[in-house]
């Protein structure tokens, strides 16, 4: 069985990505790390700074200890200090949580309407994207604060309404906590939607899973 482990920076992120193993690959095990300070350490600083790579590394030097073949991280707002662990632990794969979304949305082709409800996400994903695409970011304004507060209904309310308003060929849901909302979405636009667990977790088994 193949261990993956998935290093959480808040709880919000692990539901959808633990949904999203069970539907489309159930074989793994998992391994779930979480430091639930760091978003709010992210959001309450505005950057990413050191310490917090530092934290993210002794993290995915842990899960390495504990014998996983891969890891995933899950939230979009730690871009820089997930390459460096990637760099640091090379050849043990090692996702950045956007990195299979982002290739399924340039495989798409056409523009690209990039949502988030955590502005931190914004300020780092877009350099993910080469130069030249046609990416066009949106904030959703109040929907973290209501799913936080529990109010999943108002959180998918919210990103609806916003994704009615983007004009894009493709919708591209920047964190996994945000994927909760994806049939939302999807029915008030008529657009295709992506989402981060689903791309990560394929994208991981056709790396690790059976031959």
């Amino acid at each position: 069985m193949t261990r993956i482990a998935l290093i959480h920076a808040g709880l919000v992120s692990m539901p959808p990505m633990l949904d999203a193993f069970a539907r489309l690959w159930p074989e793994a095990e998992l391994l779930n790390l979480l430091d639930d300070r760091l978003s709010e350490d992210r959001a309450r600083d505005g950057v990413l700074t050191p310490a917090m790579t530092t934290r993210l590394l002794a993290l995915a030097r842990y899960a390495v200890a504990s014998g996983a073949e891969g890891i995933l991280f899950t939230c979009s707002a730690f871009g820089p200090a997930i390459a460096a662990c990637a760099a640091a632990l090379a050849p043990l794969p090692v996702l950045k949580p956007n990195e299979a979304m982002v290739e399924a949305a340039l495989a798409a082709g056409g523009s690209i309407a990039l949502l988030a409800t955590f502005a931190g996400t914004l300020q780092t994903m877009p350099d993910e994207f080469p130069a030249g695409t046609d990416l066009r970011p949106h904030l959703i304004e109040g929907a973290f604060a209501a799913l936080l507060a529990g109010d999943l209904a108002e959180h998918d309310r919210l990103a609806a309404a916003t994704a009615r308003g983007c004009k894009a060929d493709v919708i591209a849901l920047a964190q996994a906590s945000l994927s909760r909302a994806a049939p939302a979405v999807a029915a008030a636009t008529g657009k295709p939607v992506l989402t981060t667990p689903d791309t990560a977790v394929l994208k991981l088994r056709g790396l690790l899973g059976p031959r």
